[in-house]
């Protein structure tokens, strides 16, 4: 009877192991699935943050003066051009990267406007900080924003 006892003691402790076994092994697959879920939504929250700041010139119409701020705070932001149509240039003038239609950064080599003469009243690129210019956001297939452009 001794043996009996003893034998299902060990029975059941082997038992129990496997099943704590087996529940923690379940935990740990559904917090991988949690932490890939919940990485997922942090990156969709970062790219939409990184992106909230050119939706207030998406189909808006803003002033000269904004135009040039915008200018100055984009200008050296990585894989991003702005375009200014003007009644002078009304061919427009890329800052920063020259884009393609398509949202693709243009090679380099095409002449890139000057910041300083969009101040210069005798300048093609002059932006009056009067007029008004209506914005236009520029996306690359990825619906990644890459550029703006401001016409006038």
């Amino acid at each position: 009877m001794n043996n009996a006892s003893s034998a299902l003691k060990v029975a059941a402790g082997i038992f129990l192991t496997i099943a704590l076994i087996t529940i923690v092994v379940i935990l740990f697959i559904s917090a991988q699935e949690a932490t890939k879920t919940a990485q997922n939504n942090f990156s969709d929250i970062q790219t939409e943050l990184s992106q909230a700041a050119f939706t207030v010139y998406d189909g808006t119409t803003i002033s000269g003066s904004q135009v040039t701020n915008a200018l100055r705070k984009y200008k050296d932001k990585d894989q991003f051009g702005i375009m200014i149509m003007t009644g002078k240039n009304p061919g427009g003038q890329w800052y920063g990267n020259v884009l393609r239609n398509d949202g693709s950064v243009d090679s380099p080599d095409i002449r890139q406007g000057v910041i300083t003469e969009t101040w210069n009243e005798r300048s093609a690129e002059y932006v009056n900080p009067s007029g008004k210019f209506k914005a236009t956001i520029v996306k690359d297939h990825s619906n990644v924003i890459r550029g703006i452009i401001f016409a006038q």
